[in-house]
């Protein structure tokens, strides 16, 4: 029973990974904390949304494990947590093989309907 509850527990955090990367805000975000450290109102500057509604976006990414936040005092420090990441590129790279093989077959079908025109 251990190994399935680690499944659906690794489903989860997968789960909370494309959940977080499906927004374009939120994969600006991580844009940009790939260069480096930022606090939130750094974050929230680009956008025309309101500081709590960045808050939101921020806590996304907190839950999924792609940001973590330093505190001290009011002032809040972001930081790129990329390792989740990690675990979402294997999941597409599994995929790999089936898309690229579909592509391929695709163009020998079409290949081959030029050539019977």
């Amino acid at each position: 029973m251990a190994r399935t509850s680690s499944v659906k527990a690794d489903d989860v955090r997968l789960d909370a990974v494309f959940s977080a990367l499906a927004d374009p805000t939120r994969r600006r975000i991580l844009q940009r904390l790939s260069r480096g450290p930022a606090s939130v109102g750094e974050l929230a500057e680009p956008f025309a949304m309101s500081l709590p509604a960045v808050s939101k976006h921020l806590k996304v990414l907190e839950d999924a494990g792609l940001m973590q936040r330093e505190r001290d005092g009011r002032f809040h420090r972001c930081h790129l947590d990329a390792r989740p990441l990690e675990r979402a590129g294997e999941f597409i790279e599994h995929y790999r093989a089936f898309w690229e093989g579909t592509l391929e077959q695709l163009a020998r079908y079409l290949e081959e309907d030029d050539e019977n025109r």
